[in-house]
């Protein structure tokens, strides 16, 4: 067999080999979106989002790097959910905390340590946001405080597109319970500023 056949066979066989042991893409998740359920109609004549949490962007913080990060869905979520209908005033709501903390756990050391499965990290998010209804005068009149936790651990066996998933879930499940909190809240305690559908 003449040398260039040769070398052409054994490049494809390691371009082969290289396809297989090549990692999996990371998946595309969707945004976090609330547009399937109905508004909250708010007696304002306009709804202020705001987003005061700054990331550090660095460990023990791991929110930045969330598929869809918590600050990301929480803003969602007010701009689908919350809607002006009325005449003056305003709703004011603030995202105070959007944060991720990664903490390592304890590990089984040595040869049997090895040869374990057991969680080597674990999550703790943290939502808490406040929405103000402010009258004409600039006065407070109505406020909803919400704060929704959610904690993980993962598994020393998993992935990168595992722990994407596991933190997509994550977000996915702490926002409907942040969701039902906040619905609670303005339908109990906002009296004439809610407006009933």
């Amino acid at each position: 067999m003449p040398m260039p056949r040769r070398l052409m066979l054994l490049a494809a066989l390691c371009l082969g080999l290289a396809a297989c042991s090549s990692a999996p893409p990371r998946p595309v998740f969707p945004d976090l979106r609330f547009t399937g359920q109905p508004p909250i109609m708010l007696s304002v004549a306009r709804v202020e989002i705001r987003n005061d949490y700054q990331p550090p962007y660095h460990a023990p913080n791991v929110e930045h790097l969330f598929p869809v990060p918590p600050g990301k869905a929480v803003e969602n979520w007010a701009h689908d959910r919350l809607k002006a209908a009325g005449q003056s005033g305003e709703a004011r709501f603030v995202i105070q905390d959007s944060s991720v903390i990664e903490v390592p756990l304890a590990q089984t050391g040595g040869i049997k340590g090895a040869f374990t499965t057991e969680p080597s990290d674990r999550y703790d998010m943290t939502v808490r946001a406040r929405l103000d209804i402010v009258d004409p005068r600039g006065l407070v009149v109505r406020t909803a405080n919400v704060t929704a936790t959610r904690s993980q651990s993962l598994l020393n066996t998993a992935t990168p597109n595992d722990r994407d998933q596991a933190w997509y879930d994550m977000t996915s499940a702490l926002m409907v319970d942040f969701d039902r909190r906040m619905t609670s809240e303005i339908q109990n305690s906002f009296g004439p500023y809610y407006i009933m559908p």
